[in-house]
């Protein structure tokens, strides 16, 4: 029964990553949109995009935070292998127990991460802070902090399942989409 759960917790888990991955390519294209717009305005009709200074930093905060579980979910991590590689061909076992304790301790990070943004969304969400310079062009902060939270605790989530299910290797917990076609 707890293989079912947690089969079924991955499933969820993984189409989320999937979903928030989409959507942070959006925000990519919404990004190439708003800076060309931006160049082109200067250029043609010295009239440019006021705030594309805000929306750029807006908007890589949000792209690293909604692919970020995707990242995670087809372990893309940037970190070195090397040595887990190595150490796979003559312990094995060995391998396995340390690639659990580094999930275990990603696990606890990024729930740290998502306990210490939290609060800060709440105060963000009801005093209506923003970003910006008043009168040329503001946005509120809590869409931001909220997308950190949420990543942050989908990110905890993954490596909890990384952990309980042993499946650490990247061919081991990749969707179909990712598996190579048997010939």
């Amino acid at each position: 029964m707890l293989k079912t759960a947690v089969a079924g917790l991955s499933k969820v888990a993984n189409a989320t990553a999937i979903i928030a991955n989409a959507a942070g390519t959006l925000v990519v294209l919404g990004l190439v949109l708003i800076v060309n717009y931006d160049v082109i305005a200067r250029g043609v009709f010295s009239a440019p995009f006021r705030g594309a200074y805000e929306v750029v930093q807006f908007s890589v905060v949000l792209i690293v935070f909604l692919q970020l579980p995707d990242v995670v979910r087809v372990d893309r991590l940037t970190r070195s292998d090397g040595f887990l590689n190595v150490l796979h061909h003559r312990k094995p076992g060995l391998t396995a127990t340390l690639r659990r304790i580094i999930n275990a301790i990603s696990a606890i990070f990024m729930g740290l991460i998502a306990y210490a943004v939290y609060p800060d969304f709440v105060e963000m969400y009801h005093t209506k802070d923003y970003f910006g310079v008043p009168g040329i062009f503001t946005a509120p902060w809590w869409p931001i902090k909220l997308v950190i939270t949420a990543s942050a605790a989908l990110c905890c989530l993954m490596f909890v399942i990384k952990v309980i299910t042993a499946q650490d290797r990247p061919q081991l917990i990749r969707v179909p989409e990712h598996d190579e076609p048997t010939t």
